[in-house]
C-alpha cells in the first residue's frame, strides 16, 4: 500500500541517544518509542549541519550546504533551490507547515501553500556574528548557564501552540474529509535552549538520580586546534558549577520529554482523523546537543552527540520494529517523500537516498557528510561518515579518524598512526567524491567576507545587540 500522504514531525536539538527505543536509560520518550516501534528507526543517521539555518536548507532541498551556499545562520534557505515541497505543489498536493522554518522569510516561496506560526531568521538576516568567525568572544554565553531549571518559557508556549494548531489542522474535515492528498510539515523548537523546562517534566529527573556529563576529563577532550577553538569561543561550561550542571541537564531530558509529549498530542489527532493508515510519518531533528558532555554545550562539532540526529519513518509499507545502521542524513528526506508519494526523485538534484531503499538494505556501504562553516570555527569542518569509520577533514589543520565500531565514544584518534594510513587516504577519496574541502572552505569564507562588508565591516558588526537563540515572534503561541 503506497500512502497518500506524509507527516514530517520536526525538532530542533534532539540528540540521536537521547530517546528512549535508543537505549537511553534515563530519558523517556514513550510517543517517540512507539512510533519507532510501528516502523524503522535510522541508528547511524546524521545532519548536514550541526547548526540550524544550514540543516534546513538541507532538509528542504535534499542538497549538502556547501551546494545550498546556507552556510551560516546568516545565510538562510529563501525558496533556491527548488524544495520537496514545489516538487509537490508541481504535482497537486496540498503542502502546509507549522511551527519553525528558519527560512529567511515569507517573501519567497518556501515551497508551502501556507506557513502557520511560522519562525523565520530574525529580521530576515539572522545571527550576523557568526560570520566572524575568527573573532574569539563575540558571544555573552553567561546566560546559558542561568535560564535554566523549571519554570514557563516563551519557548515552551510556542511549541505549545505549534502542537494545537497542527492538531486542529489535522482534525479539520476539511482534510481528513477531502481526496487530494496532502503533506504536512510541523516543527517544534524543543528541546533547544533555554534549558528552562515546564515543571511537570523537570520533575521527571530528580536530581538524585542523575547521569553526568562524559568524557569531561582533560585526558578525554579533544586536542585538537579546531575544537578548542570552537570551545573557546562558546564557553558555556565555565559559567557552570558542579550543581547547576545537573540542572541543565535535568532540564535537557524534560524538553526531550516535553517534546515527545507534543509529538504524541499530534499522533492521535492524525489517528482521530482517520488517515493514520495512509500516512506515511517521519520523525526527525535538525541537530543534536552535546549537554555537557566533553565540557561542551549546544552543538556545533563533528561528535555524534552534536551531527547525530533520530530518524524514524514509520506507515504504509515500512518494516515494523526495525532498526537501520546505513548512514542516513536529512537530505534522505527529500526523495523519501517523493518515493512514497510516487513522484520520480531522479532529476530533482538531491544528494539523498530514499529511506525506504535503505531499510531494504540497499546502499549498505554509502557514506554521508556533514559540514560546519559558522561561528567560531577558523576553517570549514567536513565530517565523511561510513558504516565503519568517522573522517574529518578540516583545511590548513590535521585530519581526524575514528573506528566508529570499536571506538563509538570517539576518544581514540588514528590519523596519524601509520597502520591506518590506508583508511585515511580512502576516506580521503570518498570525501572528495560529495565535496572539495579547499574550495568550498574558500567559498563560504568569500561569500561570509562579502555578507561582513554589506553589514558595514567587523567593527559594526561588533557593535550589534546580542542574542543567543532566536525569539519567538509576539503573536505566536
Amino acid at each position: 500500500m503506497r500512502p497518500r500522504n506524509v507527516l514530517i514531525l520536526f525538532s530542533d536539538e534532539h540528540r540521536r541517544d537521547a530517546l528512549g527505543c535508543a537505549g537511553h536509560p534515563l530519558v523517556r520518550t514513550d510517543n517517540l518509542d512507539g512510533l519507532a516501534g510501528r516502523g524503522t528507526r535510522f541508528t547511524r543517521a546524521y545532519t548536514p549541519s550541526p547548526i540550524c539555518v544550514p540543516a534546513r536548507a538541507s532538509l528542504a532541498t535534499g542538497r549538502y550546504v556547501h551546494a545550498t551556499r546556507c552556510w551560516d545562520n546568516a545565510q538562510a534557505y529563501h525558496g533556491e533551490p527548488r524544495g520537496w515541497g514545489h516538487v509537490l505543489q508541481d504535482h497537486g498536493f496540498r503542502v502546509e507547515s507549522i511551527g519553525k522554518l528558519h527560512y529567511r522569510g515569507s517573501d519567497t516561496n518556501n515551497g508551502f501553500d501556507r506557513e502557520i506560526l511560522p519562525l523565520y531568521i530574525r529580521d530576515g538576516v539572522g545571527w550576523i556574528k557568526g560570520l566572524l568567525r575568527d573573532h574569539e568572544a563575540v558571544l555573552d554565553c553567561s546566560s546559558y548557564a542561568s535560564d535554566i531549571g523549571p519554570g514557563p518559557s516563551s519557548y515552551t508556549d510556542y511549541d505549545t501552540g505549534v502542537t494545537r494548531a497542527a492538531c486542529e489542522w489535522l482534525r479539520d474535515p476539511a482534510t481528513a474529509g477531502t481526496d487530494r492528498p496532502w503533506t504536512l510539515f510541523v516543527s517544534w523548537l524543543r528541546p533547544h535552549y533555554p534549558l528552562r523546562c515546564p515543571e511537570l517534566f523537570y520533575r521527571l529527573y530528580p536530581l538524585e538520580r542523575m547521569d553526568h556529563a562524559r568524557f569531561t576529563g582533560e585526558h578525554e577532550r579533544s586536542r585538537h586546534p579546531v575544537t578548542r577553538a570552537l570551545a573557546r569561543n562558546f564557553d558555556y561550561d565555565r559559567w557552570f558549577t558542579d550543581q547547576t550542571r545537573q540542572v541543565a541537564r535535568a532540564s535537557y531530558y524534560g524538553l526531550c520529554s516535553f517534546l515527545d509529549h507534543q509529538v504524541g498530542q499530534v499522533l492521535t489527532a492524525l489517528e482521530e482523523s482517520g488517515r493514520a493508515d495512509d500516512t506515511l510519518v517521519i520523525y526527525a531533528s535538525d541537530h543534536g546537543d552535546h549537554n555537557g558532555d566533553r565540557g561542551l554545550w549546544t552543538k556545533m562539532t563533528l561528535y555524534d552527540e552534536s551531527a547525530g540526529i533520530p530518524l524514524i519513518l514509520a506507515g504504509p509499507g515500512v518494516p515494523e520494529g526495525e532498526t537501520v545502521s546505513t548512514p542516513a542524513s536529512l537530505v534522505d528526506i527529500f526523495p523519501t517523500v517523493l518515493t512514497a508519494l510516487g513522484i520520480p526523485a531522479d532529476g530533482a538534484g538531491t544528494s539523498g537516498l530514499p529511506l525506504q531503499d535503505l531499510a531494504a538494505g540497499r546502499h549498505a556501504d554509502r557514506s554521508v557528510l556533514s559540514e560546519y562553516h559558522d561561528g567560531g570555527s577558523p576553517t570549514g569542518m567536513f565530517m565523511l561518515r561510513t558504516p565503519k569509520w568517522k573522517y574529518n577533514e578540516y583545511p590548513g589543520y590535521p585530519p581526524e579518524l575514528y573506528n566508529m565500531e570499536d571506538d563509538p565514544s570517539e576518544l581514540v584518534d588514528l590519523a596519524q598512526d601509520a597502520a591506518y594510513a590506508d583508511v585515511l587516504a580512502d576516506c580521503g577519496r570518498r570525501l572528495r567524491l560529495l565535496v572539495d574541502p579547499v574550495r568550498e572552505s574558500r567559498r563560504a569564507f568569500d561569500d561570509q567576507a562579502a555578507l561582513i562588508r554589506k553589514f558595514g565591516g567587523v567593527e559594526a558588526i561588533l557593535r550589534l545587540d546580542d542574542y543567543d537563540f532566536t525569539p519567538v515572534p509576539a503573536r505566536a503561541g
